[in-house]
């Protein structure tokens, strides 16, 4: 890539950092720039778009756990958001034909179908980094969303299977052998080690599994997504993901540069982009309704719902399939890249409130409630409990055990990842699933008995938002919380945190004391 593409790439996308959004809505505006310039799409950095399009199938593929997409509220749910959302948008696109809209005029029904499956689909990239960025990604309403977008991303990948009219070879038949290829693959993986190699290895996998399926007549998209499915049950696949990542972004650039290098927007479609941006409440209050009809409660329903309320990426990979055999106009991919852009922005606001905004609103959104729950919602029982602690990562599953062997009894641990929780169970220790910062939880369990709850979470926010809620539930113990930075203690004590521990100041001065002792001995 020439360096005036990462320049621009650079300047417009760390513009958008620092405006708190999404740097890709940075680098679609970079390739108008550059589009505007009069420069033009290239076989080398189509090579680079596509190559970033490979690396993400093959990192979806190593998060998709089949178990939890068999699950109902799921794949059905799943299935019928996109059957609805495309027959919602093909009548609206028919009213705006009728009216004589630019770009809807003439409108075949079976484009407007086309449109709206692109638009059905959610942003991997946006859903995720706000995930991660809260810590919820391994929450009940976080795995539930990216279940779904698993789901929507298998979609995709199969209609840019068939919608090339490939017909594979009868060689084909040969890739079920990779099935008992699985140990080899997971014996590669542990032999790799934690360096440059493990990347390297991503990446023959998805590589490979790309050109093998493109030697037997089948997109090589769905190979690299197969790949990844293959390697997903190993150890190391969270670790192989984390260590693809820079690199899948950084390739998928150039995907959003050759998108604003198709065509330039004009205030029409400006207005198109926006207009279309406009119905994103519906698109929520879908996923909501069909959530809470499969026995999810209000507050799982209305989260996952909101994290989802924005057009993807894949739209956009979809849409430029289509182009590409000739089933849509090029200015499609422009206006679906602007309600892309328009999407991370609302998306982006609306979440950083959001559980504030359910707080507000639970009474008027439980009645949507199914009033019997699925066995993953049960609330969990406190027991004789008397220290909580909530978050089991490093530091609060080292003091979770500490106490735990100092106290013998009444010590609980909680976190929203059931792995952990399990993990926990196994070594037997008193462990329960929940998320912290969900009030209803709080309000219908017992903690009248515990004395002192401990807030081993890494964000300051979640804690501040975790006491809150706890003293709104008239919770009288005490609460402990710790700090990274030293301008993070005042905010936790001025919320009602009664003790804050500075984690690098309290970590070295135990670290002092103990190898102090070492000298006396």
């Amino acid at each position: 890539m020439e360096y005036i593409y990462l320049l621009i790439a650079f300047i417009f996308g760390f513009g958008f950092r620092l405006l708190n959004l999404p740097p890709l809505i940075g680098y679609l505006i970079a390739g108008f720039i550059l589009n505007v310039w009069g420069i033009e799409n290239n076989d080398t950095l189509q090579t680079i778009a596509d190559m970033g399009i490979t690396i993400m199938l093959f990192t979806i593929g190593l998060k998709l756990n089949i178990q939890d997409l068999l699950k109902r509220e799921i794949w059905v749910s799943s299935i019928l958001h996109t059957a609805i959302w495309v027959a919602f948008i093909s009548a609206v696109f028919t009213l705006l034909s009728i009216l004589g809209l630019p770009y809807f005029v003439g409108m075949e029904p079976s484009t407007a179908a086309l449109i709206g499956f692109a638009f059905s689909f959610s942003s991997t990239v946006c859903v995720v980094k706000i995930l991660e960025e809260s810590g919820e990604g391994k929450t009940r309403h976080g795995k539930v969303a990216i279940g779904i977008l698993v789901m929507q991303d298998i979609f995709a990948v199969l209609f840019m299977v068939f919608v090339t009219g490939q017909v594979p070879s009868i060689y084909a038949l040969l890739l079920f052998l990779l099935v008992p290829m699985i140990p080899l693959f997971h014996k590669l993986l542990n032999e790799s080690g934690h360096g440059e190699l493990l990347p390297l290895t991503g990446f023959i996998f998805a590589l490979g599994g790309y050109q093998l399926f493109e030697l037997v007549g089948i997109k090589g998209d769905l190979g690299a997504l197969i790949f990844g499915i293959l390697v997903s049950g190993h150890s190391k696949a969270t670790e192989l993901s984390k260590s693809l990542l820079s690199f899948k972004d950084l390739f998928l650039i150039g995907f959003f540069l050759t998108i604003g290098l198709t065509a330039l927007p004009t205030l029409e479609i400006v207005f198109i982009a926006l207009l279309i941006t406009f119905l994103l409440p519906i698109k929520f209050y879908l996923f909501f309704i069909l959530l809470t009809k499969f026995r999810l409660r209000a507050r799982t329903s209305f989260l996952s719902g909101l994290v989802m309320s924005n057009y993807s990426e894949f739209g956009l990979i979809v849409a430029a399939v289509a182009v590409s055999v000739g089933l849509l106009d090029n200015v499609w991919l422009v206006i679906i890249a602007l309600s892309v852009s328009f999407s991370f922005v609302f998306t982006s606001i609306m979440y950083k409130n959001s559980h504030n905004q359910y707080k507000r609103h639970k009474e008027a959104l439980k009645k949507f409630q199914s009033p019997v729950s699925l066995k993953e919602d049960v609330y969990p029982h406190m027991g004789k409990t008397k220290v909580l602690v909530i978050g089991m990562g490093r530091v609060g599953k080292g003091a979770f055990t500490t106490l735990a062997k100092l106290m013998e009894h009444g010590v609980t641990g909680m976190d929203a990842d059931l792995e952990k929780v399990n993990a926990l169970k196994e070594e037997k220790y008193e462990a329960i699933l929940g998320d912290g910062e969900n009030i209803d939880l709080w309000e219908n369990v017992d903690i009248s008995n515990i004395e002192l709850i401990l807030l081993a979470l890494p964000s300051i926010e979640d804690s501040s938002n975790i006491t809150n809620q706890l003293r709104s539930a008239s919770y009288k113990g005490k609460i402990a919380a710790i700090a990274r930075y030293e301008d993070e203690v005042q905010p936790l004590l001025d919320v009602g945190v009664d003790k804050v521990f500075n984690f690098f100041t309290e970590a070295g001065l135990g670290f002092a004391e103990e190898s102090f002792e070492m000298l006396s001995k």
